[in-house]
């Protein structure tokens, strides 16, 4: 069983930046993809950035791409979410996932691909 652990949410206003991280533990060392997803009060839960590390590579969803980046510390078994212009329609609960097994890329941004999530953490953009 893997555990996954978000922080770094939190209020700020439009044009700010915030960094979320997602700590794994338990069986950590079988992960070979991690996500990150966000969903807004009323509104399905949507894919905002993965990334793979056994055939390294790196996805984003056109809302976020040039503003948010993701990147790893695998010695400390740690994703990140650096987000920056951020704006009120990036307001939502954001999640870490992850799959029991590698998947391929077309799968990334797909929800239903991953097996592990955290419990979220809350970001509000004011305008």
């Amino acid at each position: 069983q893997v555990q996954l652990v978000e922080s770094g949410g939190g209020s700020v206003q439009a044009g700010g930046s915030l960094r979320l991280s997602c700590v794994a533990s338990g069986r950590s060392r079988s992960l070979t993809v991690m996500g990150w997803f966000r969903q807004a009060p009323g509104k399905e839960r949507e894919f905002v950035a993965a990334i793979r590390w056994s055939s390294p590579y790196i996805a984003y969803s056109d809302s976020v791409k040039g503003r948010f980046t993701i990147s790893r510390n695998g010695a400390q078994n740690t994703v990140y979410l650096q987000m920056d212009t951020l704006n009120a329609e990036d307001t939502a609960v954001y999640y870490c996932a992850a799959p029991a097994r590698n998947i391929i890329v077309s799968s990334l941004g797909n929800p239903g691909a991953y097996d592990y999530w955290g419990q979220g953490t809350q970001v509000t953009v004011s305008s």
